[in-house]
């Protein structure tokens, strides 16, 4: 099955990187897409477990979905991942 989650903070490429590495470390996601241009990511997953780990994931990276608080501590955390990110291109 395919879904898409809206996030708050995916600025580049960078951003990107970072959220399609770390997603692909969690069991059940496949097919990861990024939009930064709509702050979407999209991905294929087999259970609905794996739906709340990407969720996880995300707003522990600093990518809180649409739906979440996006306070300071997200955005430090959404800046830090997005320079790991660029670095490791």
């Amino acid at each position: 099955m395919n879904t898409a989650i809206i996030v708050q903070n995916l600025k580049c490429g960078g951003c990107a990187n970072t959220i399609t590495t770390k997603l692909s470390e969690i069991d059940n996601i496949l097919d990861i897409n990024i939009n930064v241009e709509e702050s979407k990511v999209s991905f294929n997953y087999k259970s609905e477990e794996a739906i709340l780990a990407v969720k996880t994931k995300l707003k522990t990276l600093g990518y809180p979905s649409i739906d979440d608080d996006n306070n300071l501590v997200s955005k430090a955390k959404s800046f830090v991942s997005c320079a790991t990110g660029k670095l490791s291109k």
